[in-house]
């Protein structure tokens, strides 16, 4: 290798190293060359679709997706002694998205910029091509449709023989995928993860503090697109969770219904509250359903589901059978104690008696108190609630118009008819006359 060429190599090497980060060039040790990685500019609103042509297509083969991002374009190339004098470099391009035939008019033009700039170094050149000309170069436009072979990729790299409308195929063109779910897996994987990248490195204003903080810092709603900085949203989310307020880890804009996934929660409150957090969310799920009931046994009070009609529970954990009234071990065709009349009786002389009496009466009778104040909670929420029509968790209404917000789900409603309200002109349902 001449001195001249060596210098160009080095140069040219250095010069890449300055303008491109890390990720997206990376130069090879043990021989003058490298990889670059180049993610093409896609125009907004970008639609990709892949269809799967071999005889065994199914739906689950096929996909349709809007992207912001596709996997790059890599471009491996080694300098060789002649470079850049006489002789190009030698590379291969491949690419999960772009067909082998595609890839080999773009290696063609590779080739016509080596001869264009003859004896000069060509790199940045292909580079910048590859770049910012390769959608309109091969006339790629949204929606933009992926085709895979029925043969399989490899067969479209193993022959120069194999044409494609009208084109040879170049060996250094290469797509380098195996089937559609792995194609489609590398899509979405990559697109995200270059969505969080761009989100991260953006200033937002956080419409709770009024400061602008990196996206970093941020919780960004998929749904609705708000965002949040972390401070204010842990704080938000922990007294929420404190408050017994579960089922409201939402976006704090007013009127908006986007709810913070649970990997979003458990970033923000640490993993302590979250175990409390999926607690409560379990426990008041559970209480909505009539067939769960509590192991009575003090030390271990875990749910239990109750069949059909049926008066024994069993628990799973303790394996303890109980009457589910009474809340004693099962009793059989023994008549329970706590029969509606019983029952009644015992309310009466429950609530007369001093204190005394209520331990005594507590104590021959186990969980009697806590039966009778569950049926005078339900009596009461019987008398003076009405259940959301979401979630049916009991509302009450102290004052104001008939339009109800359930404090669990956040659904609105009509208290006279209990219909669900439309986010938007929730009004309009009593403008046009309710109808009980």
């Amino acid at each position: 290798m001449s001195t001249e060429n060596q210098e160009g190599q080095e140069d040219e090497l250095l010069a890449l190293t300055s303008i491109y980060s890390k990720d997206e060039f990376k130069r090879t040790d043990a021989a003058p060359g490298g990889e670059i990685q180049l993610c093409l500019e896609l125009p907004s609103e970008f639609v990709i679709s892949i269809k799967n042509n071999s005889a065994t297509n199914s739906s689950a083969d096929n996909f349709e997706d809007t992207v912001s991002f596709l996997p790059p374009i890599v471009l491996n190339f080694e300098l060789p002694p002649g470079y850049p004098s006489t002789t190009p470099p030698n590379f291969t391009l491949s690419c999960k998205w772009l067909s082998p035939a595609q890839l080999t008019l773009l290696c063609q033009h590779l080739d016509d910029l080596w001869e264009e700039n003859r004896g000069y170094v060509v790199l940045f050149a292909w580079i910048q091509f590859l770049k910012e000309e390769t959608l309109d170069y091969l006339n790629i436009k949204s929606p933009y449709e992926i085709d895979l072979c029925s043969d399989g990729l490899q067969s479209w790299i193993q022959s120069e023989k194999t044409c494609a409308d009208g084109v040879l195929l170049d060996k250094r063109a290469i797509q380098d995928v195996q089937s559609v779910p792995a194609l489609v897996k590398c899509i979405l994987d990559f697109n995200e993860a270059q969505q969080k990248k761009a989100f991260d490195s953006k200033l937002y204003l956080c419409n709770i503090c009024f400061m602008e903080k990196l996206g970093s810092e941020c919780t960004h709603f998929k749904d609705c697109q708000h965002v949040y900085c972390n401070s204010c949203l842990k704080d938000y989310f922990e007294i929420q969770i404190k408050d017994g307020q579960v089922h409201a880890l939402n976006c704090p804009e007013l009127k908006c219904t986007s709810v913070a996934t649970p990997a979003q929660v458990k970033d923000l409150v640490g993993e302590q509250l979250f175990r409390h957090y999926d607690r409560l969310l379990l426990q008041s799920s559970l209480d909505l359903m009539v067939d769960v009931v509590y192991c009575p046994r003090p030390s271990c009070q875990l749910p239990v589901m109750q069949e059909p009609d049926g008066k024994m529970g069993i628990c799973s954990v303790c394996q303890y059978a109980f009457c589910v009234y009474c809340k004693k071990t099962f009793h059989g065709l023994s008549p329970c104690i706590v029969t509606a009349a019983r029952l009644a009786e015992l309310i009466k002389e429950y609530l007369a008696a001093d204190w005394k009496k209520k331990k005594e009466l507590t104590k021959i009778y186990g969980q009697l108190k806590k039966s009778i104040e569950e049926i005078k909670s339900k009596e009461w929420l019987g008398e003076n609630s009405k259940p959301c029509p979401s979630c049916k968790a009991p509302i009450e209404k102290l004052a104001g118009c008939n339009r109800m917000n359930c404090i669990e789900c956040k659904q609105n409603f009509c208290w006279l008819c209990l219909k669900v309200l439309p986010l938007e002109n929730p009004y309009d349902h009593f403008g046009n006359g309710c109808r009980m």
